[in-house]
């Protein structure tokens, strides 16, 4: 079993190590300090030796800030997290604020901290977030101080060992293209830029550069790592020692040079006189301030290796569809359970999760999830980034809907796909939400759309009937994935708010608009797509980029009001169902075979 429904966080650990920060803090001569939910490396999931916030709080959200004072203490959440929050932390201990609004910056600069000192990890907060907090912070009355050693880190007296996961090859066969040739072309694009060399942060970047894999990270197969690429195609690639092998240095060749983590200190300090590019949304405020001790000059711009690591190679292409394939295999005989087996009432929101899990298991090759799974019954499907604990479990009880969202890890490729599925009779109120929603659905996946538009320009398609009817969600539409690499990926997005960032060929995206009725029930529909190369319409004037699906498994056929589709998105859904078949149809049989059958035929 990959998933654990202990939730690891809970008011006792604030009770429990609350103090004992405010005496580290004390020793150190800070009044406050703050807590990111971010470590040293940026990354969506941490080890359980980075998770600093839960460690002091007892909040487990993948979002969230706390500032704490020696007299009192603020934890901040969004609203995915509300309930969580609450449930997790000491109210006699913590204050619940707003993320991002006030936000730990925006609630610092109203407090009255004259002659106060604030403290701040370096290594985990961006340029851009220092600089608000040392806004902030003046705001106030209080001065700051950055620390060399987290005060966290020094009171944390049973702090887990550092993930020490082997660090290996990604084939060829699965990688399309040769580590060398891409360092190549970021060194070609480094010397157009006028830079010497790159600083690459980002474990997920790293790993892409140099096809490797590790497994550090849960749900995503990171090797905690940093390097440096220089213009001339060469690089340092910066590992713990322990996690590598002569098969890795063999695969890595003659122009990388491995060494060992501790020695970055020193290698940035060597890059005096050299122009360096550092990307301000990855990299801490530590590396920067690092490289301008070292006398380099700094160019601010985007890690060298995000877009072409976003942009996927045809063989990248070819693995994702083949293990959305398999994928597909296993989530249609999860469906098909979830219409039988678990119409019962009886089952609960972790038997359903662990059912799913051991149906990919069966596939043979799954290597990890790529999430938590989201196995939300009745009201806690309305909360889209539900995680389903020993204390929360509900029943899949009838007369509900049931909203799954999950995914795998595959060595080529990763999955995310949501489904949501009635649990014994649907109201009429579910069916027209869950066609309004597929509505939304169809239009994005259906769209073209010419070069340079960006995913903000397309997000209103997956609102727009929702809108007529006076309604919306408010997490956004669409967020790139990786091939066996992170399941949330940039730079490319599908939301609301400005991304600069056209979507290009190659880039995986999540199609997922959603609809959620706060206390009775939550509806989301994801597949994953990917963007194809311009082609000529018939009549038109310019070519067009489009979407490709990625993703089969059957949609619920009894919550679709027939009434509200048109007669295009009727054959829209008649023809992904025939896909469907065509494709999942071969890799199940007896009564599997059969459902599936039923549920593809055309409406």
């Amino acid at each position: 079993m990959r998933q654990n429904f202990d939730v690891k966080g809970g008011p006792q650990l604030g009770r429990n190590n609350l103090p004992r920060l405010r005496d580290a803090m004390k020793s150190m001569g800070l009044d406050v300090f703050y807590v990111p939910h971010e470590d040293e490396y940026h990354n969506e999931y941490l080890p359980a030796s980075n998770d600093r916030l839960t460690w002091v709080s007892g909040f487990t959200g993948s979002a969230g800030a706390a500032m704490i004072l020696l007299d009192s203490a603020v934890v901040f959440a969004d609203g995915r997290y509300t309930l969580q929050v609450r449930d997790q932390t000491d109210p006699d201990l913590f204050k619940i604020e707003g993320l991002p609004d006030p936000g730990p910056f925006g609630w610092i600069a109203k407090q009255s901290l004259k002659g106060k000192t604030v403290g701040y990890d370096p290594r985990l907060m961006t340029p851009d977030d220092l600089d608000k907090l040392a806004s902030a912070a003046a705001k106030a009355g209080a001065s700051l101080k950055a620390v060399d050693a987290n005060p966290i880190d020094t009171a944390w007296d049973d702090r887990p060992a550092e993930p020490l996961a082997p660090v290996v090859p990604q084939p060829l066969e699965h990688a399309g293209v040769d580590a060398t040739e891409k360092r190549e072309a970021i060194a070609q694009a480094l010397k157009a830029d006028g830079a010497d060399a790159a600083v690459i942060t980002s474990p997920a970047s790293v790993a892409w550069a140099f096809n490797i894999r590790g497994g550090d990270v849960a749900c995503s197969p990171l090797p905690l790592s940093r390097a440096i690429l220089n213009d001339d195609g060469s690089a340092d690639l910066f590992i713990d020692p322990r996690k590598t092998s002569d098969a890795l240095r063999k695969h890595l060749g003659n122009t990388v040079t491995l060494r060992p983590i501790d020695e970055l200190d020193s290698a940035l300090a060597s890059l005096k006189g050299k122009t360096v590019s550092l990307d301000p949304s990855l990299a801490s405020a530590w590396f920067f301030k690092a490289v301008e001790d070292a006398g380099a000059k700094i160019l601010r711009q985007p890690d060298p290796a995000l877009l072409p690591k976003a942009c996927k190679n045809a063989t990248e292409i070819a693995g994702t569809q083949a293990a959305h394939i398999r994928d597909g295999a296993a989530l249609t005989r999860f469906l098909h359970w979830l219409a039988t087996d678990a119409q019962s009432g009886e089952v609960t929101e972790i038997d359903a999760a662990l059912k799913l899990e051991s149906l990919r298991e069966d596939l043979g090759d799954l290597n990890d999830l790529s999430f938590e799974t989201i196995s939300g019954a009745g009201p806690h499907g309305a909360l889209p980034h539900y995680r389903v604990s020993s204390a929360s479990n509900l029943k899949l009880a009838r007369g509900t809907l049931y909203l799954v969202d999950s995914g795998g890890q595959y060595l080529d490729g990763t999955t995310d796909v949501t489904r949501t599925v009635p649990i014994g009779e649907p109201s009429a109120d579910m069916k027209r939400h869950y066609t309004l929603v597929l509505k939304g659905h169809i239009s994005l996946a259906a769209v073209r759309f010419p070069e340079g538009t960006t995913g903000t320009h397309l997000d209103v398609l997956a609102r727009h009937s929702l809108w007529q009817a006076g309604l919306d969600y408010g997490h956004g539409t669409g967020h790139g994935v990786g091939v066996y690499l992170g399941v949330h990926e940039g730079p490319q997005r599908i939301a609301k708010p400005w991304n600069a960032i056209p979507l290009s060929p190659g880039m995986i995206v999540s199609n997922e608009p959603g609809f959620y009725r706060e206390g009775q029930y939550g509806i989301r529909i994801e597949n994953l797509q990917f963007v194809t190369e311009p082609a000529a319409i018939e009549g038109g004037e310019i070519e067009m980029l489009g979407f490709e699906n990625l993703t089969w498994a059957p949609l619920a056929r009894d919550l679709i009001a027939l009434d509200l589709l048109t007669p295009a998105e009727r054959e829209w859904v008649d023809t992904y169902h025939a896909d469907v078949l065509e494709k999942i149809g071969p890799l199940v049989d007896g009564e599997v075979s059969d459902w599936l059958t039923a549920q593809c035929t055309p409406l």
